[in-house]
């Protein structure tokens, strides 16, 4: 069976913890590890915190969506924003890359999605906004039932 959820929030820097307390509320009916649920609410913190500091750069009238489903196992997540977009995404998943230098950002955001999730996809349209998918496989999980 499939759950799944939608939320959107704007884009102020509170909500970051908003959406990782949530999407981990969600995905606990899966039984995930300590470790798993760990990971995935960090990757959801760096997904939202670009969406709100890269992607709205200080708009807090633009929204912030999060879908998460969750079936047999695994934990789909879609983190999208309708802000400024990405120009180069190759460039921006290099490791210590950052187009905000003055906020002393580290510039890991993708890399870490990347370590801890089994699959991550971006795509941006510059002027359009930025969509993060992130798929985990949970290793050890309940079935959901009717």
């Amino acid at each position: 069976m499939k759950n799944e959820m939608h939320i959107q929030f704007s884009a102020l820097s509170e909500n970051e913890s908003f959406a990782r307390v949530t999407v981990a509320a969600f995905i606990t009916q899966l039984d995930p590890t300590m470790d798993e649920l760990t990971e995935i609410k960090t990757v959801v913190s760096e997904a939202v915190t670009n969406a709100i500091i890269h992607g709205y750069d200080g708009y807090p009238e633009g929204l912030v969506h999060i879908d998460c489903e969750i079936a047999e196992g695994t934990v789909s997540i879609s983190i999208w924003d309708e802000g400024m977009g990405i120009e180069n995404v190759d460039e921006a998943k290099q490791p210590l890359y950052t187009s905000k230098p003055e906020l002393e950002r580290s510039g890991m955001g993708f890399t870490i999605m990347e370590n801890f999730m089994d699959e991550v996809d971006i795509t941006s349209i510059p002027g359009e906004g930025t969509t993060v998918r992130l798929v985990k496989h949970l290793k050890k999980s309940k079935t959901l039932c009717n």
